[in-house]
C-alpha cells in the first residue's frame, strides 16, 4: 500500500477535499510542484490553475484552481487554502 498524508483543500464556506492522498500537484508561484507523504515542511503562495491529487485507493481527481491560494505542508498533512 502507498504511503499516505492528510489533504485538505477548503475555500470560504466550502470544504472542497479532505481525505488522504498519495500525491498533490499544485501550481506554485514559482511553478508547479508535488507533494508527497512525509513531505519537508514549507508554506507556497499558489497561482490560479489545476490542481490533480492522487487519493489513497489510487482514483485521479482534477480541480482548478480560480484564483490564487497558499499551500502548507508539515506534520504528513497538507492544507491549501483558496
Amino acid at each position: 500500500m502507498p504511503k499516505t498524508f492528510h489533504l485538505t483543500i477548503t475555500q470560504i464556506g466550502q470544504n472542497i477535499f479532505d481525505e488522504e492522498a498519495v500525491s498533490v500537484e499544485l501550481p506554485g508561484v514559482e511553478g508547479a510542484f508535488t507533494v508527497l507523504a512525509n513531505h519537508e515542511a514549507f508554506v507556497s503562495p499558489l497561482n490560479e490553475g489545476k490542481i490533480t491529487i492522487v487519493t489513497a485507493d489510487g482514483e485521479r481527481k482534477n480541480l482548478t484552481i480560480p484564483a490564487d491560494g497558499i499551500a502548507e505542508v508539515s506534520s504528513n498533512q497538507a492544507t491549501v487554502i483558496l
